[in-house]
């Protein structure tokens, strides 16, 4: 069973069976929360989960960038060094990929 949730005016996302008291991100008051239907709530959820696997990709792209200029440093032969070049060039695209599109998941409020 998906919990309840209120969206402040700020943006927060809160996550009970009722409003906090305040808002831990703007300090606003519980009345300023808006209950969220069943089907916002579900976006929520699926928005959270996407986005969390953004992030696992951005990280693992980050963990690629560290070995390929381990790699481009050890420079053992040429050939070796255009494998880690390149795994270097493909990882920056992996991570502008991603942090993209959480950028249009924060734009259109689908972040939670």
């Amino acid at each position: 069973m998906m919990k309840t949730k209120w969206k402040c005016v700020c943006g927060y996302i809160h996550d009970g069976e009722s409003a906090p008291a305040e808002c831990p991100k703007c300090g606003a008051k519980a009345e300023k929360f808006t209950l969220l239907d069943e089907s916002a709530a579900a976006l929520v959820e699926r928005s959270r989960r996407t986005n969390a696997l953004h992030c696992r990709l951005v990280d693992l792209a980050r963990q690629i960038e560290s070995v390929s200029k381990q790699g481009i440093e050890d420079n053992l032969d040429p050939g070796c060094v255009s494998v880690f070049k390149k795994s270097l060039e493909s990882c920056y695209v992996i991570m502008k990929l991603a942090m993209t599109e959480m950028q249009g998941h924060a734009a259109k409020g689908k972040w939670g």
